[in-house]
């Protein structure tokens, strides 16, 4: 049985118009997980109010995030494959 419904990689900043549309998508019951400059959300404030998020542990080190990340699990390369098997479906933004 499967954690998620959904997990939605997001890899863009909170800029890009793909960021919007990722959040606006999210349900109760899926998962957000921040890659690249995705992880930039965790400083913008714009963290999602329902679902689960995540990190890419070495994707916050390399832009300085820090301790930052409010209510967001930092995750490794790793942890990203055991979490896309934990979804029913993965959508990549």
């Amino acid at each position: 049985m499967s954690s998620f419904n959904t997990l939605h990689i997001l890899n863009k900043s909170p800029q890009h118009p793909r960021a919007a549309q990722c959040l606006a998508l999210l349900s109760e019951g899926d998962a957000l997980l921040l890659t690249e400059n995705g992880v930039l959300l965790l400083c913008a404030g714009s963290l999602p109010a329902m679902g689960k998020v995540f990190a890419l542990s070495p994707d916050v080190s390399a832009r300085g995030i820090g301790n930052t990340i409010g209510d967001a699990t930092l995750v490794e390369f790793g942890d990203m494959v055991a979490l896309s098997l934990q979804a029913q479906r993965v959508i990549s933004w």
